[in-house]
This record gives C-alpha cells, structure tokens and sequence, in this order.
C-alpha cells in the first residue's frame, strides 16, 4: 500500500522533477495537466488498485483532498521558486554538481509527500479486506505483465533504441526541435546510461510482494494505527534502500549519475532559441502553480 502511494506523489512531485531537467528522462508534459485535476485522477488512479467499498470511498476521497491542499499551501511556492531558478540558470553554463543538487531538493520534497501521507495510508491497509488484497496483487501482476510487453521485447540495441526516443521527446518538449547534431549527442548520452530491465522489474516485484506482506500482516494481526503507521514508514524506509540489495542500488547510483550527466550537457548545449522555448515552457508551469496555490 505504501508504494502504491508513493508512486503516485513521486508523479504529483514529478513537475518540479521535470523542470528542473533531471525528470527530462522520468516524465512528460501532461503531468502539469494531471496535477491540476489531482484529487480526482488520485482517487481513480488508486481505486483501479484497492477497489474501494462504499464505506471507504468518502474518507479516502477526502484524505486526498487534505493532502492536495496542503501541498498547495506548503509545497507549490517552494517548486515555483526552483522553476525560476532554472529559468535564470538556463542561459549560463549548468555544472553536474548544481543538476545534482536540484534532484536531492526535489527528493526531499517527495520524502515529504509521503511521511504526509503515511498515516491515511495506514487507514486504508486497516480497513482493507481480503478480497481487495486480491484484487491488487492480480493488478500487480498485469502491471508486471505490461511491463515485460513494453520493455523486455528485443535485444539491447531496440530496448536503447527506444529509450532514446522517450528522451528525445521529452527533450523536445522543454526546449523544441533539435538539429541532426543534438540529436545524435542526446542518442550517444542515452545509449551510455545503464540499462538493465531485468533488474528493475525484479525490483519492482520485490516492492509489490512486501507492500502484499505487509497488507496481510496488518489484517492478520490487527495492530493499533500507530503501530500501522510505524510499519507503511518501515516499508518505504526499506523501498528507498533497495531492501538492502547492493547490486540494485548501485545500479540505481550508476543510472543516476549517467542520467545527471547527460541532462546537464543537453542543457549546455542548447541555443539561445532553444533556452527561450524552455524558459516560456517553465513559466506555463509558475503560473499554473500560483493559481493552485492561491486555491
């Protein structure tokens, strides 16, 4: 339950992510549009996992819509001011260190959402019954399925291939089109990053069979809701550690650093053209971020 929460604020975090160009590898455009419906979209988006009895559905509907508005409230200015820095920042030379930097702010922020939303995620795996444990592992194991269909297809060259492509779109959008020459520097940068999907689903899986441990531990033993919420926030502490698997995390620690590299010199190597395309882009994003949270 933990991680099903916390992949979906990493998204809702993820505007500032992909601003600041680390995200130009993680995300896309309409997350600017999803964020603006996100109390909506949040409880659709989770209910596709859990199945929401009608008992449940008006208390977690409103806990997101708490959680929607103090992020609006405490979160929103602090993304605004990082997109006016990376406005001011485009137009000189972008060092790995300050691209870095950015990603561990943006981290931070994400930590935030979910120790926030940690205790309504306790109240729902206390409520949950067998049945809707069911229906999330069959929902894992279709998203495993979907994932093996979209990125496990074809030898490496096709799997980089198409990475490459996801990369240059996203490029795109933040800064427009981009000559012959851009484009097979961006390809190079793509290809030199790790890619082994392998790995990385059977991180994932090992995610979903921990969140599906502790779900029925929770109903099996029926601890206090302080002692739920102890257990979601040991959950995430081991998710975010990898669950003490070195090679994950070096591998993890390796993508990152290539990825940081590669966004650092796309952005060095942007014309002036290109660097008012992102600067316009980013103001659509400060704009729609103070009218959300004057909300």
């Amino acid at each position: 339950m933990g991680n099903i929460s916390m992949q979906h604020m990493q998204r809702s975090a993820r505007t500032a992510f992909l601003v600041l160009l680390v995200a130009l590898l993680a995300g896309c455009g309409m997350a600017r549009m999803a964020y603006n419906k996100g109390e909506g979209l949040s409880y659709f988006w989770l209910d596709r996992y859990v199945d929401f009895t009608d008992e449940q559905r008006p208390w977690v509907k409103a806990e997101i819509d708490e959680i929607f508005a103090w992020h609006r409230r405490t979160e929103l200015p602090g993304y605004i001011e990082l997109l006016q820095k990376a406005q001011q920042r485009v137009h000189g030379p972008v060092t790995e260190a300050e691209v870095k930097a950015d990603a561990a702010t943006v981290r931070k922020h994400v930590l935030l959402i979910i120790d926030r939303s940690t205790p309504g995620l306790a109240d729902i795996a206390l409520s949950m019954h067998s049945e809707q444990i069911a229906h999330l592992e069959k929902k894992f194991a279709s998203n495993n399925e979907d994932y093996r269909k979209d990125n496990l297809r074809g030898d490496i060259a096709k799997r980089q291939r198409d990475r490459y492509k996801k990369a240059l779109k996203q490029a795109e959008y933040f800064f427009g089109n981009f000559s012959a020459a851009q484009e097979q520097r961006l390809r190079e940068l793509s290809d030199a990053r790790p890619l082994n999907n392998e790995l990385v689903l059977r991180e994932r899986m090992r995610r979903q069979q921990a969140i599906l441990v502790m779900l029925r531990r929770i109903q099996a033993e029926k601890p206090s809701r302080e002692a739920a919420i102890q257990m979601v926030r040991e959950y995430v502490k081991a998710a975010t550690e990898h669950f003490g698997n070195a090679d994950h995390k070096a591998y993890y620690q390796a993508y990152e650093a290539a990825t940081i590299r590669q966004v650092t010199e796309i952005i060095n190597g942007t014309t002036a053209e290109q660097k008012a395309h992102f600067t316009h882009t980013l103001q659509h994003w400060i704009n729609d971020f103070r009218r959300l949270s004057e909300r």
